[in-house]
């Protein structure tokens, strides 16, 4: 028997035997584990034109599950899991997709277990932006917050875009044992809020980040998809970040590709969003050829969906769409707390805390926004004055956020069950509820005691931003007095429609 779990001594260097050949290579198996036990074993055999890559290269297995890289500086290997296959998970249900170097025993070649499963073309995964715990305190709100209600969830895996902690590597365990107990796969996106601060080279800094998730750069399928999660976090020697891709991840992003058939919808998941990345151009030239592409990120702590066209630096034929997902913490977890001890954290642009369930269907997808500990179909706020004197309808707009709109939804209004529908128009403003909320936030960031108000009021929350999904309409003439409501309809761009309600006064 040949153990799974192969980690380099020293350089962790196989030298090929090939004729006179001094070429550094590493090599191994990816095979059927029949039984399940991680272990490779005389009975079992390998697995044909699966991708094993070192972060760089990218090369399938031949007939007999073999495969073969060159050593390349990598500090780690991983098999890419083809759809119909699953990897171990660990008991917090991170996937066990790769081999890091300078852990553990050494062996002569490297084995990747895979096991059959049942896959189907449509499915739903939860991505979730930045959970951000400073602390075990901001860790129990993250699960009794969001975790809590996805337990019963029908989702196949999830996904963490980054910022997983507050600059706290040493949280990795408590958050995810928690993610875990949802109980399925878990996978992690490198945040800028994840390194490691005494590291000072920049292929270091997800050093903790790789100690429990693995590496930051990676791939795997699941029906008709291909993921690519990516670590688009750069620090420079001063330690300031910005949005990068290396040369290296950019070859292996197209090598990988090679293997992807044209048919098939190509993910990238990172952190930092899509239209930020420095060397973005490159990464368009791979990918604007194909039809069926999507790209998801975290960080800005608003909910956008950018649709990136030529003007962009995007040549494909349609616009490439970009997601810059909800967060889970929302404000960074401030703003007054709840009956049960959770802060609001509304984000910047005034929609709530929450996730995203993506829906694929083949090469197609669909999404859609769940709000923190809300009902699925809390979509909107609509903003209106609770009285109005007949003299102020003129004046009097409507005002709703759609919280996971875009410039490709439709959004109309009435007022009562049988009026016509009048369209709204989109602008870009302030929510307003997130400014009244943002002034009566009390400034508390030093601690005094367990009894400090901080754990009464909670963190003072930043300054709004301009919300991208914003509707604004006239309300119609003629209201007599009474009490009306008005009505406010959505359809995105899935299709997908929801409705929301206001009722208001009208007096003389």
């Amino acid at each position: 028997m040949i153990r799974f779990i192969f980690i380099f001594v020293f350089s962790g260097i196989i030298t090929s035997g090939l004729g006179n050949s001094a070429a550094k290579t590493i090599r191994g198996t990816v095979f059927l584990d029949e039984n399940k036990n991680g272990v490779f074993e005389n009975t079992e055999s390998g697995i044909a034109s699966v991708c094993v890559s070192n972060g760089k290269t990218v090369v399938q297995t031949d007939a007999s599950g073999k495969w073969e890289l060159p050593f390349e500086n990598t500090n780690s290997v991983f098999v890419i899991k083809p759809a119909g296959y699953a990897v171990p998970v660990n008991q917090d249900n991170i996937p066990q997709h790769y081999y890091l170097s300078g852990k553990g025993k050494s062996s002569e070649e490297i084995h990747f277990p895979l096991y059959p499963v049942n896959e189907k073309d449509k499915f739903s995964v939860l991505f979730f932006g930045d959970t951000q715990a400073r602390g075990l305190r901001e860790v129990n709100f993250i699960l009794h917050d969001v975790v809590e209600e996805c337990m019963e969830t029908d989702a196949v895996f999830g996904v963490s875009l980054g910022d997983i902690v507050a600059d706290d590597p040493n949280l990795f365990a408590g958050v995810s044992q928690g993610i875990g107990q949802i109980g399925i796969p878990w996978y992690n996106i490198f945040g800028n809020h994840d390194h490691d601060r005494d590291e000072k080279r920049n292929a270091n800094k997800d050093k903790t980040f790789r100690k429990f998730f693995g590496p930051s750069t990676f791939a795997f399928e699941y029906g008709q998809v291909a993921f690519i999660g990516l670590n688009n976090v750069f620090f420079n020697e001063k330690g300031k970040y910005h949005a990068h891709l290396t040369d290296e991840q950019l070859s292996f992003i197209e090598n990988y590709l090679l293997f992807v058939p044209e048919d098939k919808l190509v993910v990238l998941m990172m952190h930092i969003p899509l239209v930020r990345i420095d060397t973005r151009d490159r990464l368009y030239q791979i990918l604007q050829n194909r039809k069926h592409t999507f790209s998801v990120s975290g960080h800005v702590h608003e909910q956008i969906h950018v649709f990136v066209d030529e003007e962009m630096g995007w040549k494909g034929l349609e616009p490439h769409h970009h997601l810059i997902n909800a967060t889970v913490c929302g404000s960074w977890w401030c703003g007054l707390h709840d009956e049960v001890g959770i802060p609001h954290a509304t984000m910047n642009d005034g929609a709530p805390n929450g996730y995203s369930i993506i829906t694929f269907d083949g090469n197609k997808y669909s999404i859609q926004f769940k709000a923190a500990r809300r009902p699925a179909d809390y979509q909107m706020n609509i903003y209106l004055p609770d009285e109005l004197a007949q003299n102020d309808m003129e004046t009097t707009h409507v005002l709703a956020n759609i919280f996971a709109g875009s410039s490709r939804s439709k959004v109309e209004m009435r007022v009562g069950k049988t009026a016509e529908w009048i369209p709204m128009q989109q602008l870009a403003t302030i929510d307003p509820e997130c400014l009244r909320m943002h002034r009566l936030s009390p400034v508390l960031d030093k601690e005094i005691d367990c009894q400090t108000l901080e754990y009464v009021f909670g963190y003072k929350m930043d300054y709004p931003s301009v919300s991208t999904h914003m509707w604004q309409g006239k309300l119609p003439e003629g209201f007599i007095n009474g009490t009306h409501t008005v009505t406010v309809r959505t359809t995105d761009m899935f299709n997908q429609t929801w409705t929301g309600h206001r009722i208001f006064r009208v007096r003389k």
